[in-house]
């Protein structure tokens, strides 16, 4: 399809969201650019594993080219189907299963993932383009201003620029995240070492969360195993993108306060495996081995916030996805899937407009109106399961890690 002239769109950030509009946006015809930070596409690590559910889907369906929708599923694979909560010594407290119909569900590799979205897009994604601003253009025109200085006209501009969005302030000026006692260190850990699997059998389906003695502190692992052979399946089905992860992983995070979390770490990558290492020293051997044999340039901290929902939007062409307006803690795995579907949504929105004759205005306020009850239901729903999980409370805390483990025989021997 051609590339209309009539409307161009602007989006600040190449994350999942801002790609995956990309993509809608590029089938339809639509005139988008991207503009990254970063000075290139894989820079820093942005995530490992994630579980996409129906609405994750259907917005890679909707926005993806067929074949980039098939390599989206053949790299992936069908998740686990339980959760194991144990105490520290991974002794078993109970298990949730989930009963999700056959291929409802995927998990893919983030960094997979979003190589996938970047594919088609050549000359499309501009890096070293750090969005400052946006100033009214005339004529129902805006212009997006970088920090160095340069700046893009467009029809529409969108901040798909994170938590730590630059353009948040000015679009949604009441919208600034709220921060939590929580944080999380991340790491990615070979799944098969000397030979062999470094799970063990009974913990092969299993996404598990060893909660710790003390309150606040808790140890999270699963693996990341691909369905298909990245390099092959992106030759077969993408011939010359980039397949940025090889081999199959197992992807930990460790839960801690984030008063627990020293200002000196922050950005050093050994110090924050080694406070990995010194916060998980007490945990089961197995967990000890994950962190001690990370991939120490994958190793990522995350502090745990939580989005607050506009009351006022200050630019009608201009709005926000993802991160940059509903970030949410890591629990419930809805943030990446909810970043999608704002994707899929305004894509739409935005085609709908143009094709019906409506107004821009009209059509984003549309999107915000549909978008924010269902974000803001993940935000509420994943900072609650984060309080239960790591809250205080002396009594739930004493029965999940002392009094469940007991009633259950061994899971994974120490020995």
């Amino acid at each position: 399809m051609g590339i209309s002239t009539g409307l161009s769109v602007a989006i600040s950030g190449a994350g999942l969201s801002g790609l995956c509009l990309a993509q809608y946006l590029m089938r339809a015809g639509i005139d988008v650019h991207v503009y990254e930070r970063d000075p290139g596409p894989f820079i820093r690590q942005q995530g490992y594993r994630i579980i996409l559910d129906r609405h994750g889907l259907e917005a890679l369906q909707e926005s993806l080219p067929r074949p980039l929708y098939r390599l989206a599923l053949a790299t992936g694979d069908e998740p686990g189907g339980h959760l194991r909560f144990t105490d520290r010594r991974l002794r078993n407290a109970f298990t949730i299963n989930f009963k999700d119909e056959p291929h409802a569900t995927r998990q893919v590799d983030r960094l997979t993932l979003r190589s996938i979205l970047m594919a088609g897009l050549d000359g499309r994604i501009h890096y070293n383009k750090a969005a400052v601003a946006v100033d009214d253009h005339g004529r129902g025109g805006l212009r997006l201003r970088f920090g160095d200085g340069s700046a893009v006209d467009a029809s529409v501009v969108v901040g798909a620029d994170g938590v730590g969005s630059a353009l948040r302030a000015q679009l949604a000026p009441d919208a600034r995240p709220a921060n939590t006692p929580m944080a999380g260190v991340y790491g990615r850990s070979a799944l098969r070492q000397n030979g062999a699997g470094v799970i063990p059998e009974s913990l092969r389906t299993s996404g598990v969360l060893a909660i710790a003695n003390e309150p606040g502190r808790a140890f999270f692992f699963t693996s990341m195993r691909f369905g298909e052979s990245p390099q092959e399946a992106f030759a077969r089905l993408a011939p010359g993108s980039y397949a940025p992860i090889a081999d199959d992983y197992v992807m930990w995070g460790l839960l801690l306060q984030q008063e627990e979390v020293p200002m000196g770490v922050r950005g050093n990558l050994l110090a924050m495996r080694e406070l990995a290492a010194r916060r998980s020293a007490d945990f089961h051997p197995l967990i000890r081995r994950l962190v001690e044999t990370a991939e120490l340039d994958a190793t990522v901290l995350n502090l745990f916030a939580t989005g607050r929902r506009p009351r006022q939007w200050a630019v009608p062409r201009a709005t926000l996805m993802g991160d940059a307006v509903h970030v949410m803690p890591p629990f419930g795995a809805q943030g990446g899937n909810t970043a999608l579907r704002d994707a899929a949504l305004l894509g739409q929105r935005l085609v709908e407009a143009r094709r019906n004759g409506t107004s821009i205005e009209e059509a984003i306020a549309d999107y915000q109106d549909e978008m924010l009850p269902y974000a803001f239901r993940a935000v509420d729903t994943a900072a609650g399961l984060m309080r239960r999980l790591t809250g205080g409370a002396a009594a739930p805390h004493w029965v999940l890690t002392r009094v469940l483990p007991r009633l259950h025989r061994v899971t994974v021997p120490e020995a």
